[in-house]
């Protein structure tokens, strides 16, 4: 039988989750283009039926500004699908070449280390606001960390001279290698756990 593989090049298969908290919600299933169409849309936990690299797909089509006020737009990407997945292919073929690892291995491995364990969580409590350290969902672990990764390339990337599939592989190889100096996903997780530490 023969193997199905992301883009008929690289397997799903020997790829080990080694975070136990995320290993259920990052789906692995082998697909050759990721785009399912959201076909399981109205289920529950519909995400954990998307392939993880079909997630990064969507996450890439709207990066955007991260705040409340939008100001770095995303219309380069939004529904073009070809376009994405021209970008994801272009990415891996750089990580491929850094790291001589199967790229799937290597986005997941960065999805696990930006993956925040802790954050904060604010409400009222009579005038005042209290802030409290909250565990963060797994699902929630995982979003966190494409949104970081595909947003801090897009900032990087935004009317400059890098293109967006350089920015995307070197942010996923920092992330990879756990380095807080070079990866913005890993320094934004550790200030976030580092500001719950303190409000426990």
């Amino acid at each position: 039988m023969v193997e199905i593989k992301l883009f008929n090049r690289w397997s799903f298969k020997d790829i080990e989750i080694k975070d136990p908290g995320i290993k259920p919600y990052i789906n692995l299933d082998p697909i050759v283009i990721p785009k399912t169409f959201g076909r399981n849309t109205q289920q529950k936990f519909h995400k954990s039926k998307m392939n993880i690299v079909e997630r990064f797909a969507n996450k890439i089509m709207v990066p955007g500004h991260r705040g409340k006020k939008h100001l770095i737009s995303s219309a380069d990407n939004v529904g073009k699908t070809q376009t994405v997945l021209n970008i994801i292919k272009n990415v891996f073929e750089k990580l491929e070449k850094k790291t001589n690892k199967n790229p799937i291995e290597v986005l997941v491995k960065a999805i696990e280390n930006a993956a925040l364990r802790e954050e904060i969580a604010s409400y009222q409590m009579g005038g005042i606001m209290v802030r409290k350290a909250v565990i963060t969902s797994p699902q929630r672990r995982i979003d966190f960390a494409l949104s970081i990764i595909t947003q801090s390339a897009y900032r990087k990337s935004f009317g400059k001279k890098i293109t967006i599939a350089d920015a995307l592989a070197d942010e996923i190889y920092n992330a990879y290698k756990n380095d807080a100096s070079k990866s913005e996903a890993i320094r934004e997780k550790e200030r976030i756990e580092r500001e719950a530490s303190g409000a426990r």
